[in-house]
């Protein structure tokens, strides 16, 4: 279970959000909305354990979640709204990487396993920098399909997908929903995910 408790950040002298409660309990999904600079990914980031909120209190299964606290860390995969990939590894090479940088390596045959089931097969030993803004992201699905962390928090995660990497990106979260899986995320767009699932904040 993930609890926030009046929640408030600020940006300069700016407040972009005070007062913010909400409770997502395993197997459901936290969809935030809101224009551009009211504070979506400060949000994400606060949730991730990445930024310390102006006032409030963030709990995890009951416990209180320090900043950088590195127990909560591996409990949580993060995505950032652009793919963190270098242009001359592979798209197998990125994944390898962005595994490690999670602490967690893991063999070739699980790596191609993971490409395969977000349709990157064909695309695994290209450089990253002929891929599309697309195939790219779909370099992050893959790393979400194979990170066992219960608490997935992405920022704009349709960003570049056509129709069938929305619809990709559905059955991904839709598979981690139902193994308990917990997800907050950053979106203008439907993530085609059962509404009895998904609770919504909205900033403003």
């Amino acid at each position: 279970m993930l609890e926030a408790h009046k929640l408030a950040a600020r940006r300069g002298f700016t407040t972009l959000f005070s007062g913010l409660s909400f409770r997502v309990d395993a197997g459901e999904a936290l969809v935030v909305s809101g224009a551009n600079g009211t504070g979506k990914t400060t949000l994400l980031r606060i949730v991730a354990g990445l930024t310390t909120p102006a006032s409030g209190t963030l709990t995890w299964s009951g416990d209180v979640v320090a900043p950088l606290d590195p127990e909560f860390r591996r409990v949580v995969a993060y995505a950032g709204h652009l793919p963190a990939l270098k242009d001359e590894l592979t798209a197998e090479e990125n994944l390898a990487s962005l595994l490690m940088l999670d602490g967690e390596p893991v063999t070739g045959d699980a790596l191609r396993a993971a490409l395969d089931d977000v349709a990157l097969a064909r695309q695994r030993a290209l450089p990253a920098r002929v891929l599309s803004q697309g195939q790219r992201r779909r370099i992050g699905l893959a790393r979400l399909t194979i990170l066992p962390r219960p608490l997935w928090i992405l920022d704009e995660p349709t960003t570049a997908l056509d129709a069938s990497g929305i619809e990709l990106l559905g059955r991904v979260l839709a598979r981690h929903l139902s193994s308990g899986g917990i997800l907050v995320a950053a979106t203008h767009a439907a993530l085609g995910l059962p509404s009895a699932r998904v609770r919504s904040v909205a900033l403003s």
